[in-house]
């Protein structure tokens, strides 16, 4: 296993005196390997706390380029990234908050004609879309190669998170059977979310990463948390692999 530097050992200090984590459990850190699909206000914050904690490649994949209308809830890119690629903006970022983390971008959709190959590389892929297709993409990937899919969405006020693992649980398809009709789709695209509740919960998904990779705590596998900002509550439901699913029947 990968030792620390004395810088590392300063930067990440707080984490290191946290018992669960320690100096292993940083070394640990360091020689994991995360996707992030999406660079978007889920992305951005699960990328920022990813990189601040020490874990040591993240991967970027996002076909998009920074528009004004994102800089309300996208904190990883400024005013002086408009019109930059998405993975590009990020990667700078990343790089000047911590050196020690190696970044790799990939500045493309994921679709059933490419990108999925890009999903086999990382064991945990943390989900910063905004579309059921995508989604639906990423977890077929994720059963088929054994990845863990950290799931996050966001709309107006609420927000949901969990963590798909069909070795251990259900798969995103086992608690969201059916696709919605295509006009709720096309309803969906672009509404309104108040800026910081994708840092809610970009946030709560870096610390499930975190969790996973150290193999600490409870992870949010068989269980959908969802967000109300408004009232400020917070809601557990059990879910359930689907019987027969379609998707990753056999995986457990």
């Amino acid at each position: 296993m990968q030792g620390l530097s004395q810088e590392e050992i300063s930067r990440y200090l707080r984490n290191i005196k946290i018992p669960e984590i320690g100096i292993e459990g940083q070394q640990k850190l360091k020689t994991a390997s995360v996707l992030i699909v999406g660079l978007g206000g889920l992305g951005s914050a699960s990328a920022l706390y990813l990189a601040a904690a020490g874990v040591g490649n993240l991967g970027l994949v996002d076909f998009d380029r920074v528009d004004l209308s994102n800089l309300n809830r996208q904190v990883i890119h400024d005013t002086n990234s408009l019109g930059r690629m998405k993975v590009e903006s990020a990667k700078g970022y990343l790089e000047r908050l911590n050196p020690n983390v190696q970044v790799d971008i990939y500045p493309q959709k994921i679709s059933e004609n490419e990108g999925t190959e890009i999903i086999k590389k990382y064991p945990i892929v943390v989900d910063g879309t905004d579309n059921f297709e995508t989604r639906y993409l990423i977890n077929a990937t994720c059963v088929k190669y054994q990845c863990i899919y950290v799931y996050g969405a966001v709309f107006q006020f609420s927000g949901q998170v969990s963590v798909f693992d069909a070795q251990h649980g259900p798969c995103f398809y086992c608690v969201f059977k059916k696709m919605p009709p295509q006009e709720i789709i096309e309803a969906n695209r672009g509404v309104g979310v108040i800026g910081c509740l994708p840092g809610t919960i970009g946030t709560i998904q870096s610390v499930e990463v975190i969790k996973l990779i150290l193999g600490i705590g409870k992870p949010l596998i068989g269980r959908l948390l969802l967000y109300d900002a408004q009232d400020l509550r917070f809601i557990e439901v059990a879910v359930k692999k689907l019987p027969q699913c379609p998707v990753c029947s056999g995986k457990l």
